[in-house]
């Protein structure tokens, strides 16, 4: 049973992710699929696989570009290889990827069903009737160059695939779920995300019924129509993040909790205690991508206040702050699957406290005051782009610590 979840689009972006920033990706990648396995499901990560917002935001977290192409491949590959290495932990499995990776995916899910019973053979059909569908009974002008197979051992699945369209400067994201499928050819996507480019064939609307059974002929839809049913994600050609792409009484909030209301005034948050005002605002923001409800997610950009992105946008990747994050939530998984709770209830409070300060919160600052701050102190964190690392101010610039709301 199978229909697609959610699409996107976002502006295609060339370039590579540095090597210090894909292995702090895998390893925080690898926490955050640990924690949401350990307080939900393997179910669950594959479902929000299928979300193309949660997914933007989990690119996010992890520092990359907040809106380009390259998130896809990018956080696709990090959890490939990290989570791979704890499949019998995790019970759950990546496969495919970019280029001649994904023309690998048949033979991996095979290897997958030998490993845990599961119908190889079905799983390869199904891998191929998706990339078919988005490929071929969905002509939209993007060609389809990465496709990516997340399930875990009870045989519930994902897909991930992205097309690019060269004249348009775009590329396209559609996704997948099982548990949302009847059928492969009559409006199977959970979403297809991209943005609306004029008319497309596809084969797969309900409207193309008479189309497929008698004729295989081409049935044009207004796109609006056709992409009623999913959920989709348009993301803005400008690199640079606007107020316009983040919830400012969300972050604000967030910001207020972090920084100027030390965990000594919450005692859901002592266990917190001696962490700096900068990686708590990080643990918030991983925090809501594990515990956060769907709507939670509408506003991917807020997430890159977390880590920053590789090329400087918002600010410079705080590597320090990242690696502090990863492990604090590392100790807090570990010690949650021995029984020891508290450290991982604390990190959860984080992302419900934030919730309930937005109550009534106003935001006093704009965002470019907020980005200009962390481009300051971004040296202090350790702050780190593809050009290199950051470096102090010179003297005489204004070094207080960042306190915004």
């Amino acid at each position: 049973m199978m229909k697609r979840s959610g699409s996107a689009d976002l502006p295609l972006h060339n370039g590579h992710v540095p090597l210090w920033l894909s292995e702090r990706m895998s390893r925080l990648g690898l926490e955050i699929v640990r924690a949401m396995v350990s307080e939900f499901s393997s179910a669950e990560v594959v479902r929000r696989m299928s979300d193309p917002f949660w997914f933007q935001s989990l690119g996010a977290v992890m520092g990359m570009d907040w809106h380009s192409s390259g998130i896809t491949t990018s956080v696709l590959g990090a959890l490939k290889r990290s989570v791979n290495q704890h499949s019998n932990e995790l019970g759950l499995y990546i496969c495919g990827g970019k280029g001649k990776s994904s023309m690998r995916t048949p033979e991996e899910l095979m290897a997958v069903g030998y490993r845990t019973g599961l119908d190889g053979n079905g799983l390869s059909k199904n891998s191929r009737l998706t990339a078919k569908v988005d490929n071929t009974a969905i002509q939209d002008g993007f060609q389809l160059y990465l496709h990516s197979f997340i399930l875990n051992d009870k045989g519930q699945w994902a897909v991930i695939q992205q097309g690019m369209n060269g004249e348009s400067g775009m590329a396209r994201r559609y996704h997948w779920h099982s548990e949302n499928i009847s059928s492969f050819t009559d409006e199977p996507h959970t979403a297809i995300y991209g943005k609306n480019q004029g008319k497309i064939l596809n084969f797969t609307h309900k409207d193309a019924l008479a189309t497929r059974e008698h004729t295989l002929g081409i049935a044009r839809q207004d796109p609006n129509a056709i992409l009623s049913e999913v959920r989709h994600l348009k993301m803005p050609i400008h690199h640079d993040v606007r107020s316009q792409n983040v919830d400012l009484k969300r972050l604000g909030a967030m910001l207020w909790l972090t920084h100027e209301n030390q965990p000594d005034n919450f005692d859901e948050l002592l266990l917190l205690k001696g962490m700096g005002p900068r990686t708590l605002q990080s643990l918030a923001l991983v925090s809501e991508v594990i515990y956060g409800t769907p709507t939670r997610f509408d506003d991917p950009a807020r997430f890159s206040f977390a880590h920053g992105g590789k090329d400087g946008h918002p600010f410079p990747v705080p590597t320090r702050v990242y690696d502090e994050t990863i492990s604090v939530l590392k100790s807090a998984v570990d010690k949650s699957r021995l029984g020891l709770t508290d450290k991982m209830e604390a990190v959860k409070k984080l992302s419900e406290l934030s919730y309930k300060a937005e109550a009534g919160f106003q935001a006093d600052k704009d965002i470019d005051t907020l980005i200009a701050s962390e481009r300051t102190n971004s040296w202090k964190y350790g702050g780190r782009t593809i050009f290199g690392p950051e470096k102090p101010p010179q003297k005489g610039s204004d070094y207080n610590q960042l306190s915004l709301f």
